[in-house]
């Protein structure tokens, strides 16, 4: 009876440390990813409509440095908060830039002229960048026409180039990586998404997201969340980028 007890004990401490941890990292406490600031010393943010209303003095002083704001997705959809947050976050210190959610369904070129109708030049902003990433029944490569994707892409990415006279950045996750962006686009700089491991030594980044769940202080939206980001980089490489 008493060795039943024990093991109950030790069953429902178990039990209780792993709902505490569980707990923690749903609350933005614990990360799977956590930054050393002095290889990484400069963080920021991306933001969509999900955060809502954004008050940017007050997330700016989040000790962050720079923030990609939501613009545009496919070929005529446009965040309802951009024009509002492109405004504002431009009254803080903040370096920012635009980023465009690839859609599969409509040609590049529309995309890109949607985003470019939508994003004014501002100084020393970020070059734009595309979200190229798997999403709703597009689950893998065997739900898209591959070599027409990587044209629609290219013209994309070239029509944004010639409008900004900057490459842009391609966002992306491991999968559309592997399946979509490594043997094609070299020229560009890489956004990679790894939010529960590190960023790979194999794949020559610029920016990590290491974290979509933290909690900062500035925004009121439904998303209680914030996705977190590092520049692989000094600070004079920071201010430097992107190097003619």
């Amino acid at each position: 009876m008493k060795k039943k007890k024990i093991l109950f004990c030790i069953i429902t401490a178990l039990i209780l440390t792993v709902m505490c941890i569980s707990l923690l990292f749903y609350c933005g406490v614990l990360h799977f990813n956590n930054i050393d600031r002095v290889k990484y010393p400069i963080i920021g943010v991306d933001v969509s409509s999900y955060q809502g209303e954004i008050d940017w003095n007050r997330l700016s002083e989040n000790d962050i440095q720079f923030a990609f704001i939501k613009a545009t997705e496919g070929s005529s959809f446009v965040d309802p908060f951009f024009e509002k947050n492109w405004n504002e976050a431009q009254n803080t210190d903040l370096r920012i830039g635009a980023y465009h959610f690839f859609s599969f369904e409509s040609p590049g070129i529309n995309q890109a002229k949607s985003f470019c109708e939508t994003v004014p030049k501002v100084k020393n902003m970020l070059p734009p960048v595309i979200d190229v990433e798997y999403y709703n029944s597009f689950k893998s490569s065997d739900d898209i026409d591959v070599t027409k994707i990587k044209k629609e892409l290219r013209d994309c990415i070239d029509i944004i180039e010639g409008e900004y006279s900057v490459k842009p950045i391609i966002y992306m996750t491991n999968k559309s990586f592997e399946e979509i962006i490594q043997d094609d686009f070299a020229d560009c700089c890489f956004w990679y998404r790894s939010v529960y491991s590190k960023a790979p030594d194999n794949i020559s980044w610029t920016f990590w997201q290491y974290s979509n769940r933290h909690i900062l202080e500035g925004y009121t939206g439904k998303e209680r969340y914030i996705d977190m980001n590092v520049f692989y980089g000094t600070n004079e490489e920071f201010s430097a980028f992107p190097a003619e």
